[in-house]
């Protein structure tokens, strides 16, 4: 009896195992261990990343380890169309530059998943470079005077499609 008990726990498990990995490449991840999960919607399950240097915080939807690299995995509901958008693109840059500032490990790269496809990005010291562009443009005009508001209720608004 307690032969039968182990044999139906390990096919159980074994079982698990084989559901979790599927699951894993259903979902367009990389092979390795899932450190970290942002997908659960307001049940975050893990902590943001903080970079005090750039003074940017941030959670990619997955962090994968295989073996010693850390992998930012970043998923979008939509199709590729085209190609990787460069907001994407540059999301993806800035978690990698959060992974190597608190892991203390460089990413190779990281990982677009739409819907249809995926890009695995390289994180490049060119892709660095553009990313720091993209900051300090954003820290520039947060830093200008304010826009004045047209209106201040979504009531009154004017709420017609912009052309």
């Amino acid at each position: 009896m307690a032969v039968i008990v182990v044999f139906v726990l390990l096919g159980v498990g074994l079982l698990l195992l084989w559901l979790s990995r599927r699951t894993q490449m259903d979902a367009g991840l990389p092979s390795g261990r899932v450190l970290s999960q942002d997908t659960l919607g307001r049940w975050r399950a893990a902590e943001s990343l903080y970079d005090p240097v750039y003074d940017l915080t941030g959670r990619p939807d997955y962090l994968v380890a295989e073996g010693d690299r850390l992998i930012p995995v970043e998923v979008k509901s939509g199709r590729a169309h085209a190609g990787p958008r460069l907001s994407h693109r540059l999301q993806l840059a800035a978690y990698c530059r959060l992974v190597e500032a608190v892991y203390a490990r460089r990413p190779s790269h990281g990982v677009l998943q739409y819907a249809d496809r995926r890009y695995d990005i390289p994180y490049t010291a060119e892709s660095e470079a553009e990313l720091n562009k993209a900051i300090s443009a954003m820290r520039i005009a947060s830093a200008a005077a304010p826009v004045a508001r047209s209106c201040f209720s979504v009531s009154s608004c004017d709420s017609r499609p912009m052309m």
